[in-house]
């Protein structure tokens, strides 16, 4: 399952740019990654969200944002520049640490691809780079111009139909484009480099491919995109390349992590609510999302506060049950508990110990596979009742709040 969330960062020019964040639920997040998207495109293109929400669904937490002056991002592309976006990247790599973790890894589509590989050795955090149907050199991207190089020359802009869609572009886009030459700079990335292209390619060759891999050093590797278009519009294509990404990026990227637990030794929670009920918890590095149904205003992205509380319980139960059977030597195959909550009246509860008033009562119900004798399954049922989140429950408890 997904966690999507619309989100915006400040770029270094002052331009609010608007981003997707798409975050697995209910699993250790196996990497935090940025991906950047083609000449004129947006985040919301069908190609890059397939693409984006591929990797996520391979475990990576991805955040997709829309260049300045393009998609619902601030600015204007006529006053923008490749070295611009250079810099919202680093930008995005900045917030996305902030807000999961700490990115390692970078994925560019097309000129995103060329933008990836300039803004990587600037992004210490950054251990790997995939670039799919990158330029090897961004000024690739000035024939799409052509029609319009000698207005820009002599009006200082003109306005350009690329992909049908009309865009201003300014003499300072050109000739920022004209100063970077990644052949220069490839050598020195000093980051793992996976570089996919499709020989069919009809916007950029397949050559560029070769010289970006001839010019960086290992660890590089190449895929070929087989039958692949350029926007790799056919969703499988997407899915592909994201799976080789997820395969190829884990040998190079740190332990999984999340914002606010770096290691499994560190015990509690972090819960994070910001302007809706869809609420981030972390802990031990891993990831939950919990929500509240529709009609108590929330999203149903995620069980209930009191569900995760039932699951401490019934989870809590079967470990005991585990343990305690292999101790004993019971050839336990599987327990399974079942835990439901609900409020009920002391009056209306004839099994509870209150007297009165209102009692939050847990019912538990266990199911133990094995070739179990009565004994054994009686022994089973009083532990069951001994485990330690059982024991919290019946104990003295005591919630101390401080405000930091």
């Amino acid at each position: 399952m997904i966690t999507t969330s619309r989100c915006t960062f400040t770029s270094p020019r002052g331009h609010e740019l608007s981003a997707r964040l798409d975050v697995p639920q209910g699993r250790a997040v196996r990497g935090a990654a940025v991906f950047a998207h083609c000449f004129t495109c947006s985040k919301d293109l069908k190609v890059e969200k397939e693409i984006a929400q591929a990797l996520t669904r391979e475990g990576f937490a991805v955040l997709a944002f829309d260049f300045t002056g393009l998609g619902r991002s601030g600015g204007e592309l006529s006053g923008s520049s490749f070295s611009a976006d250079v810099e919202d990247l680093v930008a995005a790599a900045q917030y996305l640490g902030e807000t999961v973790a700490p990115t390692s890894l970078l994925v560019g589509h097309s000129l995103g691809g060329a933008a990836v590989l300039a803004a990587a050795p600037r992004i210490e955090s950054v251990a790997a780079v995939a670039t799919i149907g990158a330029p090897a050199d961004p000024g690739h991207v000035e024939h799409l111009l052509t029609a319009g190089l000698e207005e820009i020359d002599r009006e200082g802009h003109a306005e350009i139909s690329i992909g049908g869609r009309p865009f201003t572009i300014g003499r300072s886009f050109v000739e920022d484009l004209r100063t970077h030459r990644l052949v220069d700079t490839l050598p020195t990335l000093g980051k793992a480099l996976l570089v996919m292209h499709s020989p069919l390619d009809q916007t950029v060759g397949i050559d560029n491919a070769r010289i970006i891999h001839d010019a960086a050093k290992h660890p590089k590797s190449f895929v070929s995109l087989d039958h692949a278009d350029h926007l790799l519009s056919d969703p499988r294509d997407a899915h592909y390349a994201a799976g080789v990404i997820a395969a190829w990026a884990e040998r190079y990227l740190p332990s999984p992590q999340v914002a606010g637990s770096t290691t499994y030794d560190e015990a509690g929670a972090t819960s994070i609510t910001r302007d809706s009920l869809e609420t981030d918890v972390t802990t031990r590095g891993y990831l939950l999302r919990v929500d509240e149904p529709e009609e108590a205003g929330g999203h149903e992205t995620g069980p209930t506060p009191y569900d995760l509380l039932a699951g401490a319980l019934a989870s809590c139960t079967t470990l005991t049950l585990r343990i305690y059977a292999d101790r004993k030597g019971y050839p336990l195959r599987s327990a399974r508990a079942t835990v439901t909550h609900n409020r009920v009246h002391a009056k209306d509860c004839s099994e509870c110990d209150h007297e009165s008033g209102r009692i939050e009562k847990f019912d538990k119900t266990l199911v133990l596979e094995g070739d179990l004798t009565d004994d054994q399954r009686a022994d089973l049922l009083r532990v069951a009742d001994k485990c330690p989140v059982h024991k919290t429950l019946h104990g003295q408890i005591e919630v101390h709040t401080v405000l930091e």
